[in-house]
């Protein structure tokens, strides 16, 4: 057996045999990345089989939830000494977003590692990574024989990436998460290029609107009156001014994150038939994303009066409309962060806590009254979620499953709360 050179146990070692030196935690996680769960054929027969396999080795009941057609969500559970208690949700989505094979140094599914410890892989930072540290950390702790109060849930759900809503936006409705009995979740979060960790207490709501505009057709040779192309040019200048406002108040304001603003993005545009015909019809698409801050149905309000200001037959109607402004309490009274914060301090993890810029499971489980956090113990690493040449360092990695070693029992050994069994 090695020397134990990084805390995780000197078993985890050369079992690879391509690479002896490789950790076999590692090992699982190229594994797990070489699975091609990406859109918009996820191959998640693979993933749940792959999963599966390590519930077996764990020696923990797995669970399988068809939630929609062929969309399944796993469920592994490490059962508490007090299974009455409020559980602990690590939860974690199997599905990855497409790549552009041409920008990527290597096979964006092979989960090649370079030289300096950099495993490439589409899902190496979103978020396969978290998925095998909590499963790596909970080896570790059951193999040293320990076991919690609460209840432990490892969740995997599919469809995050193209909106969740085959996955836990129908699962929290569904009676097998109510049996799960949640009283605090954990979820996945962003890198932090700096040596310190970002930690997520709330998420911006996610808009996607498209405006109609309608309007008189006519000859392209003629200066035809109350066209659709005048008001789609209105709809757009008053969506981006409102756009350059908050970018203005972002850069204004070192305190502001990007998750304390509103962004506006114009992101497609449709209509016409001919180069010689004036359309009677075009439509114009925003990814809208809403600070929690912000009253939503004075926003609404708002995009109201630019549609009746660009003129009759202006119309709108949500592909997404997110409707929550539930924030986590970070406060020292509260036991969960008490309890999450204090085990990364113990680690020497320093936290920056924010609001998330884009949109997570999270924003579910929020939305139903649960305390969530989004984290993904990740830092000194770019941020490139959904980008080319997406990496993660081996050893990053491995100091992200020492955290949860931390993390998870600080968590499941939060004592009972008011109102507990």
């Amino acid at each position: 057996m090695l020397p134990d050179k990084d805390g995780l146990g000197g078993s985890g070692r050369c079992e690879n045999p391509l690479d002896p030196s490789e950790h076999t935690s590692v090992s699982l996680f190229r594994e797990y990345l070489r699975i091609k769960t990406v859109h918009p054929e996820p191959d998640y027969d693979t993933a749940l089989k792959f999963l599966e396999r390590i519930a077996t080795e764990l020696g923990l009941p797995f669970k399988k939830v068809e939630v929609c057609p062929r969309r399944v969500v796993a469920i592994i559970t490490w059962e508490g000494t007090r299974p009455k208690l409020k559980s602990i949700l690590l939860n974690s989505h199997t599905d990855v977003v497409p790549v552009f094979q041409e920008h990527w140094k290597y096979d964006a599914f092979a989960a090649y590692k370079d030289g300096e410890g950099n495993i490439y892989g589409r899902g190496s930072q979103d978020m396969k990574c978290v998925t095998i540290q909590y499963i790596e950390a909970i080896r570790k702790l059951k193999s040293e024989g320990k076991r919690f109060a609460r209840t432990v849930h490892l969740l995997f759900v599919p469809d995050e990436e193209v909106g969740g809503h085959k996955g836990m936006e129908t699962f929290i409705q569904h009676p097998e998460f109510k049996a799960l009995n949640v009283g605090f979740s954990l979820d996945e979060g962003l890198a932090n290029p700096e040596d310190k960790y970002t930690v997520f207490y709330g998420e911006r709501n996610p808009w996607w609107i498209t405006v109609k505009c309608t309007g008189s057709p006519g000859h392209g040779s003629r200066f035809v009156e109350n066209t659709a192309a005048e008001k789609v040019q209105r709809i757009i200048n008053s969506f981006l001014e409102f756009r350059e406002k908050e970018k203005s108040r972002l850069d204004g304001d070192v305190c502001l994150t990007l998750g304390d603003v509103t962004t506006v993005n114009m992101t497609m545009l449709r209509g016409g038939v001919s180069y010689n015909v004036i359309p009677s019809d075009i439509d114009v698409s925003f990814d809208i994303r809403i600070s929690p801050t912000v009253n939503l149905q004075e926003f609404e309000k708002q995009i109201q009066i630019w549609c009746q200001s660009a003129g009759d037959g202006v119309t709108y109607e949500f592909a997404q409309k997110f409707m929550s402004t539930e924030m986590t309490s970070t406060s020292e009274s509260d036991p969960w962060w008490k309890a999450f914060s204090s085990a990364c301090c113990d680690k020497n993890a320093v936290l920056k806590k924010e609001i998330f810029p884009a949109a997570t499971d999270s924003r579910f489980i929020r939305s139903i009254g649960l305390p969530a956090i989004g984290f993904s113990p990740i830092n000194l690493t770019p941020i490139l979620l959904h980008d080319h040449n997406e990496f993660l360092n081996e050893k990053v990695f491995l100091r992200g499953i020492d955290i949860y070693l931390g993390v998870i029992p600080a968590l499941a050994s939060v004592p009972p709360q008011p109102g507990e069994a």
